[in-house]
């Protein structure tokens, strides 16, 4: 294990750690939030700063990275980033416990959205920005970032580095060098963002919150662009005007897409884009679902507590299929009182996500795609022997080793998802009653299995709002902090697509070979 160039480039992190702090410092001044604000981010800034630092004096006897190195390294970053990012909640007292700090963060820097805050409507400003913040910062990937600093000739390296981080069965360059790469995608990130704050600001202001226009543009922006979902006003999205909600979920929409698409755009390879498989699939899916929820929602083949007009039944039809599958978790409505059409569609999309090379969680639609070719070719292959698979996807043949891969995927994502719900059960809150109170008037719900089954799914989707107990107008607070960390451990695995986590905790990794 080459631990100085791993020590080196974990400073590096820590070092942009301390750096993309100075911004919610900076929103704790403006907002004059006072000494204890201010020492909440510049401690640990400062700490992360000298560290970092620190860490990259020892000279490293090999520059490159294995495989094995680069995803054990991309793990550890991401928990390191945790660590630190939890402290200023701790000091400035919004999230006094740390552990519920570590959780919430943790869910900021992997888009997931869940959160252990009761009332929004206490935390500060520079609170409210960090946890916001850390959507944009996760979204594009942290590694990602610090790939167009990396030398040219440690191209074996960057590639390892991006395929532990980027989302998808098949991770590559879209133009030969790494360095181009990587600033193209973050130009297309900054360059989306920028425009989405553009247009939200053309919006009326929020009722009561007319001087924070730019400020909440900015923070829905942030959870946009990294499809996370933390809520900054009591009911998440819902107080925003339905011109804001249809802009958001067209951006989410934007970011739900492989970003490599908006490149091929760029350079005017329009027929490309438009013969994308999974392009098509994604919004085949996405049509479909809105579709069955929009039916369910006007039809009414249940009774169910909202009364919407044609209008609101489709935009929140919209807005939840979006927001879910492609796992930011905003809400504009409570949907787990919809029809049960509504609901199971929801939950598939859920599981689903959007593209490979997006901001989204979930097993992505890629691996939907070739899962059910590779199903496809297995069953004709028991029908005639002889048969020669000829699937393609992307234009290119499929071969055995991707077909394999996918599914040693989706089943360790199934056996994770099973092995957390069951860690759940163990917990203290299960059996008691949580008062729900929504759009759709107060209610009481039991945490029970299908609780724990949605929290744990969507935190391996990297959703946040689950049902039940931890639906849409309700939070994580109630768990235990056994819960919380394991809660945690499984947003950390689905961002990261599950092999970095394990191989950073697997004792081989360790070992001197």
């Amino acid at each position: 294990m080459n631990y100085k160039k791993l020590g080196k480039i974990l400073g590096k992190i820590m070092i942009l750690e301390s750096i993309l702090m100075l911004a919610p410092l900076a929103v704790a001044i403006i907002y004059h939030e006072g000494v204890k604000n201010i020492l909440a981010f510049a401690i640990p800034l400062a700490a992360l700063a000298v560290i970092g630092a620190l860490l990259q004096l020892p000279k490293a006897k090999r520059e490159t990275l294995y495989q094995k190195e680069g995803f054990a390294l991309t793990a550890m970053v991401w928990l390191v980033m945790t660590l630190f990012g939890a402290i200023p909640f701790v000091i400035n007292g919004d999230i006094p416990n740390y552990v519920n700090a570590f959780f919430e963060i943790m869910s900021g820097f992997t888009t997931t959205g869940a959160s252990i805050i009761t009332d929004i409507t206490l935390m500060s400003h520079s609170s409210l920005f960090w946890r916001s913040f850390s959507h944009w910062i996760g979204g594009m990937g942290i590694l990602v970032f610090v790939l167009i600093f990396i030398p040219e000739s440690n191209e074996g390296s960057s590639m390892h580095l991006l395929r532990a981080e980027s989302p998808g069965p098949q991770v590559g360059k879209i133009v030969s060098k790494m360095k181009v790469t990587t600033r193209i995608l973050y130009l297309i990130y900054l360059g989306m963002s920028v425009l989405e704050v553009t247009v939200l600001m053309m919006d009326k202001p929020i009722p009561g919150y007319e001087n924070e226009q730019f400020f909440f543009s900015l923070l829905a922006t942030f959870g946009c662009a990294g499809t996370g979902g933390f809520g900054f006003i009591p009911n998440s999205m819902e107080l925003f005007n339905p011109f804001s909600q249809y802009v958001m979920a067209i951006f989410l929409i934007f970011f739900g897409v492989n970003f490599s698409l908006y490149y091929l755009l760029l350079i005017g390879k329009v027929r490309a884009v438009l013969k994308s498989e999974e392009f098509k699939s994604y919004f085949l899916l996405l049509t479909l679902a809105v579709t069955f929820v929009f039916i369910s929602l006007v039809i009414r083949f249940e009774a169910y507590p909202q009364v919407y007009t044609t209008e609101e039944a489709f935009r929140h039809s919209l807005f939840q299929v979006v927001s879910l599958m492609t796992t930011a978790g905003f809400t504009t409505t409570d949907y787990q009182v919809w029809p049960m059409l509504a609901t199971t569609t929801l939950v598939v999309v859920m599981f689903m996500g959007a593209m490979a090379g997006s901001t989204a969680g979930g097993i992505k639609m890629s691996r939907i795609v070739i899962a059910l070719k590779g199903i496809y070719i297995n069953i004709r292959k028991l029908i005639n022997p002889r048969y020669v698979p000829k699937a393609k996807f992307e234009e290119k043949t499929l071969d055995e080793r991707t077909i394999n891969d996918v599914f040693a995927f989706i089943t360790l994502y199934f056996f994770l998802l099973i092995m957390a719900v069951f860690l759940l059960s163990f917990d203290p809150i299960n059996g008691q009653t949580v008062t729900v109170v929504s759009d759709a008037g107060t209610y009481t719900v039991e945490h029970g299995f299908f609780s724990n089954f949605s929290s744990a799914l969507a935190c391996i989707s990297n959703v946040g709002p689950a049902f039940e107990a931890v639906g849409p107008y309700a939070n994580y607070a109630g768990y235990s902090a056994v819960s919380k960390i394991i809660l945690s451990l499984t947003m950390l695995l689905g961002r990261l697509e599950i092999l970095p986590v394990l191989i950073l905790f697997s004792p081989k990794t360790w070992k001197k070979t």
